[in-house]
């Protein structure tokens, strides 16, 4: 029996700590109501005594949040009811908690990462019981093990190595330093006797799955196991002084579980039973290999190409983070073709409902063990933490579909290999010990069904360079840091884990988060290391120069979405050589200008729609001077191409139709007509449209845009009618600008004149049709031309 215990906590500091400051205000009272699951800083904002960290410059002086020690408290009503068991058990502590019963310690944790589990009876009495949760300060905690262990470089200074927690906790360059504690996951007494499931991992074949069960007793009478799963049914007997069994499940008539875009995903329900106890999850049949020289994802003996996104903690307070939230990310995901999520080392294993869903979904999802960037201690606690916490997580996640790699750390071999981490680590250790030895041989014990891969980026062996992009996986940073987009094309790599180009959020998202009037480029929170001025750099000669914020907002947004427009269409086009590109980054944390395509209100940048054209099932790309049709589906692509070069009026310089069959998952390449006076190609085959400029924007010589528009109510909101008179480049509506809530159905189209497109507007509002239709609504590349 099972009694979530959430309800009447309170929150209250501790001061006078001997190893910290008394660094608590004076405005913060002894005790505050508290949210379980949560965190301090939520609580001290629910009760109005810290300010929106969110909001303007608010996060800088919360410092003192993570630097204090915390104590949780709750009184819970208790009542022999003739269990021989009562267990505390703790979903999640963030991260250094000592826990007691009515003032008696029943254990201590230290890894926000893993679940713990605490025999609390014999410490209960008839009635009220007093439970407390002491939380120590983590800088205390990681500065007083930084102290102990000697220094380890990274890429900031802050000690995130030296604690087992959510290392974006500390500061990211796309978030804000906000170091939390609390009890972040769920937390609640379970009653039981004579036998509970302590571990049940299915392992999965394609025709049936093998069940490892781990039974926790308190006697020695016989246990009897079950597992039911579509109509198969197995028992074994365990006998005295045994706790562990396999039961082998043959389901020959099975249909394979199988990532969107490749087939359907049936699931089954798996139920294991050992006496009163039971376990039940779903679970889809299905195989996973990994090609380790190509890095090629191999599911039920078909290659997939891998179009996805990674995906960082969707909030800083991840207790916020809601089924109905996660669900909305999703549908963002899938809804632009993208059919995998990498879980980024910086953050944390994801809750059950973010893997149940991507299950559901057909998405792949590729976790990283939780390192990231750093040298990390590989001593005690560290070692002993690191191990639970992996056996703890492999094994609750086995029964996951979705979940096809595990992955030992974010760059951090590459740190060891380029960033100048030897001479200051001398002899001390680093993480090797875990991502050559450790991890891999958790994940050969419980989960052999999955491959796992060292690190990325990871040429394949230890002493191959990291960056050699001819096998194995590559995180490509030069174009963002130094040189200009269109250098993706010097790249061909085998599989794209990382790359990205920053925006600023959508402009609903940098008005509620700024109180600044009027707005500025430096109204956004911006956290990469000369971030501004690169988001300007990167605009090259591809766009004009900002006039103002508005010009500044919207070139870099478009800018944004053709990099990685770009970027994607390469690689996509080098398939079956490159299986693999994955976005720097699906979602933000919070509002700040980053490398997301969905900012950290939930509003879908430009580059979310550049996105899903880029990642479409079929694609016509333009690479160098070829028209390459990419075919990511299990049919034919066959028809009629017609190409065709035109002037900026859309009269046809040169033309032809050639008849063309792409074979399924297959790409072809083809040279379209050209002409010296052509400013334009078009491209057409079966339904699919693509225009391409033959030059740079400030060199295309477009004519002022001229158009004419219509607004129409429509159910749910409006619809914006534009055609063109003239050309019309990048032609985008941001209803946002006028109603928050708003949103649009597309963006980035540009129309050759005579040509119309409607934008289906979603708002509750009456909106201004003219303010809809005119500049900084509306907006195109050559407006002002």
């Amino acid at each position: 029996m099972y009694r979530p215990l959430h309800d009447g906590w309170t929150l209250s500091s501790v001061t006078g700590h001997p190893t910290i400051p008394a660094t608590v205000p004076a405005t913060v009272p002894a005790t505050v109501s508290a949210t379980v699951p949560g965190a301090v800083h939520t609580d001290l904002l629910a009760a109005g005594l810290i300010e929106d960290p969110y909001r303007d410059d608010n996060e800088t002086g919360l410092g003192w949040i993570g630097r204090t020690d915390w104590v949780y408290e709750t009184v819970l009503d208790w009542h022999e009811d003739g269990h021989e068991r009562v267990d505390l058990v703790c979903e999640g502590l963030d991260t250094v908690a000592t826990v007691s019963v009515n003032g008696q310690e029943v254990g201590r944790a230290a890894n926000m990462h893993r679940r713990h589990r605490f025999a609390v009876r014999e410490l209960l009495r008839e009635g009220a019981n007093t439970l407390e949760v002491r939380f120590g300060a983590p800088y205390a905690y990681a500065e007083e093990q930084q102290a102990r262990h000697g220094e380890r470089p990274g890429p900031y200074a802050e000690p995130y190595p030296f604690i087992r927690k959510m290392a974006c906790n500390f500061g990211w360059d796309w978030g804000p330093t906000l170091v939390t504690s609390g009890i972040w996951r769920p937390i609640g007494l379970h009653a039981w006797s004579g036998a509970r499931l302590a571990e049940v991992r299915p392992l999965v074949r394609g025709d049936g799955v093998d069940v490892h069960v781990r039974v926790e007793r308190t006697g020695d009478a016989p246990v009897t196991v079950t597992a039911d799963v579509a109509g198969v049914r197995v028992e074994a007997k365990l006998q005295q002084g045994e706790s562990e069994t396999v039961l082998r499940l043959d389901v020959p008539h099975a249909r394979r579980w199988w990532p969107r875009g490749h087939g359907a995903q049936p699931l089954y329900p798996l139920t294991v039973r050992a006496g009163s106890d039971q376990w039940r999850r779903e679970i889809g049949f299905r195989t996973v290999e990994l090609d380790d020289d190509a890095f090629r994802l191999i599911v039920n003996g078909r290659p997939v190409f891998v179009r996805g996104y990674n995906w960082i903690p969707d909030d800083c307070f991840p207790a916020r983070v809601t089924p109905e939230r996660l669900a909305e990310r999703f549908a963002q995901a899938t809804a632009t073709g993208a059919n995998a999520l990498r879980v980024w080392g910086g953050g944390v294993y994801e809750s059950e409902d973010f893997y149940t869903l991507a299950d559901r979904m057909g998405l792949l999802i590729w976790q990283d063990f939780p390192f990231a960037c750093s040298a990390y201690p590989e001593e005690e606690p560290f070692r002993s933490e690191v191990e639970a916490e992996a056996r703890d997580n492999v094994a609750r996640l086995a029964a996951h579909p979705s979940l096809v790699l595990w992955c030992g750390n974010n760059e951090s071999i590459e740190g060891h290999q380029h960033w100048d981490w030897r001479e200051p680590l001398g002899e001390r250790s680093w993480g090797a010990g875990f991502y050559f030895d450790l991890l891999p041989g958790i994940v050969a014990e419980l989960d052999p069904t999955r491959p796992y891969w060292p690190g990325s980026p990871y040429s394949g062996a230890p002493d191959r360079d990291v960056r050699d992009p001819s096998t194995g996986t590559v995180h490509l940073w030069d174009v963002w840091n130094r040189l200009d987009y269109t250098h993706y094309a010097d790249h061909t790599p085998r599989f794209v884990a990382e790359f990205g180009f920053q925006g600023p959020p959508a402009y609903a998202t940098l008005r509620a988060a700024s109180s600044d009037e009027p707005l500025t480029p430096d109204s956004s929170h911006q956290k990469a290391d000369d971030g501004q001025a690169k988001l300007l750099r990167g605009l090259g000669e591809h766009l004009p120069r900002p006039e103002g914020f508005d010009d500044w907002h919207y070139y870099t947004q478009l800018n944004q979405a053709r990099a990685m427009a770009f970027g994607v269409e390469r690689f996509r086009s080098l398939m079956p050589y490159c299986m693999g590109t994955i976005v720097w980054q699906l979602n933000d944390c919070w509002p700040v200008t980053s490398w997301a395509a969905v900012d950290g209100a939930g509003r879908r940048k430009p580059l979310w729609y550049a996105l899903r054209r880029s990642f479409a099932d079929r694609l016509i790309t333009r690479q160098g001077t070829e028209i390459v049709l990419v075919n990511d589906t299990d049919e034919e692509w066959a028809g009629t191409l017609g190409l065709a070069a035109r002037d900026l009026s859309g009269r046809v310089l040169a033309a032809r139709g050639e008849p063309v069959a792409v074979p399924a998952r297959a790409t072809l390449r083809l040279t379209p007509p050209a002409d010296a006076g052509a400013r334009v190609l078009t491209a057409e085959l079966g339904g699919e449209r693509a225009v391409f400029a033959l030059a740079e924007d400030p060199a295309m010589g477009y004519p002022p845009a001229e158009f004419t528009a219509a607004v129409a109510k429509e159910p749910g909101g409006l619809a914006v009618t534009v055609t063109a008179t003239t050309v019309l480049r990048e032609l985008a509506i941001f209803p946002d600008r006028l109603d928050p809530a708003a949103t649009v159905d597309d963006q980035l189209v540009t129309l050759l004149p005579g040509e119309s497109v409607t934008f289906h507007v979603t708002t509750g509002l009456d909106l201004d049709p003219a303010a809809l239709t005119a500049y900084p609504v509306l907006r195109c590349v050559n407006e002002r031309s």
